[in-house]
């Protein structure tokens, strides 16, 4: 909840064992707009979601100004889709940031 350093210089870009990590971001609209109380319920259900992805979570960020959500993961084959939705199933409003195939 507190100012930090940009997002770009906190982002690990490869493991521990120096293999690329892959990310997505989601938007929430209107999170910073909700009462205290809803914004706490709403990170609650992303820190449920993201803890049964936890072997594969290396990082996640929640910027409440800009209502995105940041999440880098472990290469995994379809975790860019299925753990998106597993959020989006929690939080409806929430939105996957992608372009166009």
């Amino acid at each position: 909840m507190a100012p930090s350093e940009p997002l770009y210089k906190r982002l690990p870009c490869a493991d521990e064992d120096g293999k690329p990590l892959t990310d997505f971001m989601m938007i929430i609209p209107k999170l910073r707009n909700r009462p205290q109380h809803l914004i706490q319920e709403t990170i609650s259900k992303i820190e449920q979601v993201l803890e049964r992805y936890s072997q594969v979570v290396v990082f996640a960020d929640l910027n409440l100004k800009l209502n995105v959500l940041c999440v880098i993961v472990r290469p995994t084959p379809g975790l860019c889709w299925n753990l998106p939705a597993a959020i989006n199933h929690e939080i409806p409003e929430a939105l996957l940031v992608a372009q166009p195939a």
